[in-house]
């Protein structure tokens, strides 16, 4: 298996972010989540994972993390485009992109080497690869959790936070992606614009998370696939005060 290279997205909104100027801190990264920021904690289990030869934090104004992130010979900061993905397909067309590359972000507050193991190893031979996590398993354990849902044949899904780009063909996924990033119904612009099978059968719910991920895969002629994650704690982040209160209360509770 080949070792990759981990990108965290750590950027800003151009409007500033209101979740982060509640902490008074400028960018969200910079969120206090159990008296550190909260960047510091997906980047130290990237850097202790053995599957993972180098770390990227990518942010539009990396100058806002100076000082937080540890001196680290795997670790650097580089500046990032205007959105995820702009920078992802940046990514996918840089010719020094060393493959694969695994990416996640900022506010992954619980991100586990264990984690990274188990998704880098179902997402071999992928084109793209997403981690999700299904609904039952998180919700009998944090039953007010919060999260968006995405219904399919068989179990409703919430994003984990990691992806998996195996090859530059990834970039044709991420160009049906950045046509429709700013539409809060950008999952089912996404299928339309795929045709009217993929639309109507996940609309309908005639199909599973890794049928539609197959069907995907071949209307672009790249392999995408659905990874699910054991752990349902990879579908926590922190993006509102809900998730900063239950993720400090796991940590707190681990402890």
């Amino acid at each position: 298996m080949s070792l990759v290279t981990a990108l965290v997205l750590a950027g800003t909104r151009p409007e500033g972010d209101p979740f982060a100027a509640t902490f008074g801190v400028r960018a969200k990264a910079l969120i206090p989540v159990a008296g550190e920021p909260m960047l510091l904690r997906p980047v130290r289990a990237l850097l202790a994972s053995p599957q993972v030869s180098e770390v990227a934090v990518l942010a539009q104004q990396p100058e806002q993390l100076a000082g937080i992130l540890p001196d680290h010979p795997e670790l650097s900061v580089q500046r990032s485009l205007g959105t995820i993905a702009d920078t992802l397909s940046g990514v996918c067309n840089d010719p020094a992109t060393r493959w694969p590359v695994l990416v996640t972000t900022a506010d992954h507050a619980l991100l586990t080497p264990a984690m990274i193991a188990e998704f880098i190893a179902a997402a071999q031979g992928a084109d793209i690869a997403v981690a999700f996590v299904e609904s039952t398993g998180l919700l009998a354990r944090f039953p007010d959790a919060q999260r968006t849902w995405l219904a399919f044949g068989g179990g409703r899904y919430s994003g984990a936070n990691l992806f998996f780009l195996g090859t530059p063909g990834a970039e044709r996924a991420i160009a049906q992606w950045r046509s429709v990033e700013s539409d809060r119904k950008k999952g089912l612009r996404v299928l339309a614009a795929l045709g009217p099978a993929l639309f109507m059968g996940a609309v309908l719910k005639l199909r599973s998370l890794h049928q539609t991920a197959d069907a995907l895969g071949r209307k672009l002629g790249i392999i995408i696939r659905a990874v699910e994650m054991s752990d349902p704690l990879a579908a926590i982040d922190v993006d509102k005060p809900s998730d900063h209160a239950l993720v400090e209360s796991i940590i707190r509770d681990s402890a």
